[in-house]
């Protein structure tokens, strides 16, 4: 098969690797950097697209499969394609706005029966600030389309998040972000943080959803800034409340839109009643890094894209490892998170031990042909792995239980050898997952989850 991507940040290395080793050809486009400047991942691995216009005049009319793994670009020009039936994945503009426009998403989960979280748009800090004044309570902050997802920032009461906003107000990048995408004020809740995802299309839902929780914060106990995300705990299951509750009722809006991939809804889960609240839709896009924890789980025997050309023909031919855990511990490199606002050069440094694809899954890498490596006791230099930026990789474990998956993926990690400082959180799967395990249980979610 010709498999089309269209990557904004090398997100995709891992997949099309898997696709060349498949023996389809992949034909990948990876966004410049914002400073014009080709990105390096991928180099030695995977060929890459280097002319945009070569993707238009050429290799659309060709694909088997058009992939986007984000929503931030080329929705909209790949739109006419799609209502023309080309076989496009996640790309949909519709769709995307219920990510990107974060107050669309909660409109569209209310028309489809379920109570969301009060919460007000803007794209003003002043404005902002003001509203939290007039309110006085607590908010938890939501950035919106391609902002800084370090900006996300929960408030312990109404006086700190009035000096983060008026904070972020000084910052003349921040102001930018919050004109051009705007961003949330959502209702605080106490409740517990779970997610649930799956693939839809023609047909409906696949059989299949992915349980997952998500460990978003930059240190071990949830301390520290938002990052995005620095790993998940994810299990496939047939049966799912939190799906039933959080998914199903999109059916017919989803339908309506004609959207075809992954749609992932997190929501909190009130502890005294089980009720849910969801909070942010995943849509017109994979979810990062739970993409590679759903790579880890796919049957070994299953080809990496066929079943998502079926799920644009509306067959459900997704299969997965019976009774199984997926642990992604994220191993990044400083200055990440802040790599957007201090100067960086990561480019070259070496990724020791970081070739087993059952376990590690590429994103910013490349491969350098003059490294030097110790073999059997001496230096040689060689061909070898190199970071190129500030997420070289991702590892993933699996296992029945939570702690089997976990000792997988950590053990993983330990073989990689990275100089200049990586670091990752080692908790994930552990600290609040299993001890909101059995109270999520009382309430009928997360069933099959073995500790």
């Amino acid at each position: 098969m010709r498999i089309v991507i269209l990557d904004t940040a090398s997100n995709c290395l891992d997949l099309a690797m898997r696709c060349q080793i498949a023996g389809h050809k992949v034909i990948w486009w990876d966004k410049p950097m914002s400073n014009g400047k080709p990105r390096r991942a991928g180099e030695g691995l995977v060929p890459k697209v280097k002319n945009f216009g070569e993707i238009r005049a050429k290799w659309l009319d060709a694909a088997d499969l058009i992939y986007v793994p984000d929503n931030v670009e080329y929705i909209d020009m790949l739109e006419p394609y799609r209502l023309r039936g080309y076989p496009v994945f996640n790309a949909n503009a519709a769709a995307a706005k219920l990510e990107v426009e974060r107050d669309a998403g909660q409109v569209a989960m209310k028309k489809a029966g379920m109570k969301i979280l009060q919460s007000k748009a803007f794209r003003d800090y002043g404005e902002a600030i003001r509203y939290v004044e007039k309110e006085g309570k607590a908010f938890v902050s939501k950035p919106s389309g391609d902002a800084d997802k370090a900006l996300t920032y929960v408030a312990n009461d109404a006086g700190d998040l009035i000096f983060m906003l008026e904070r972020w107000n000084k910052n003349p990048e921040y102001r930018k972000m919050a004109k051009k995408d705007g961003f949330i004020l959502q209702e605080k809740i106490d409740g517990m943080e779970m997610a649930v995802g799956g693939y839809f299309g023609p047909h409906g839902w696949n059989e299949t959803f992915f349980e997952n929780f998500e460990y978003k914060k930059l240190c071990t106990g949830d301390l520290g800034p938002n990052t995005g995300e620095l790993g998940t705990a994810v299990r496939p299951v047939r049966k799912s409340k939190l799906a039933e509750k959080a998914l199903l009722p999109l059916t017919a809006q989803l339908h309506e839109l004609g959207y075809v991939g992954f749609v992932d809804n997190a929501v909190m889960i009130e502890k005294t009643t089980g009720e849910i609240c969801p909070m942010e839709l995943t849509i017109s896009r994979d979810g990062w890094p739970i993409r590679h924890n759903i790579q880890s789980l796919l049957a070994p025997d299953l080809d990496p894209m066929q079943w998502m050309v079926d799920l644009i023909n509306g067959v459900d031919s997704l299969r997965v490892r019976k009774d199984a855990t997926s642990v992604s511990v994220v191993v990044p490199l400083p200055p990440f998170p802040y790599q957007h606002v201090v100067g960086k050069d990561l480019d070259g440094i070496p990724l020791y031990n970081a070739t087993d694809m059952g376990h590690v899954h590429l994103s910013e890498a490349r491969l350098e042909a003059d490294v030097p490596v110790m073999v059997d006791g001496k230096i040689k230099r060689i061909p070898n792995l190199v970071a190129t930026d500030v997420y070289p990789c991702v590892v993933t474990g699996l296992g029945k239980t939570i702690e089997e998956a976990r000792k997988s993926a950590y053990a993983a990690v330990k073989q990689i050898r990275i100089p200049n400082s990586p670091f990752y959180r080692t908790d994930i799967g552990a600290g609040r997952l299993l001890k909101q395990l059995p109270a999520l249980k009382r309430f009928g979610f997360a069933t099959s989850w073995k500790p």
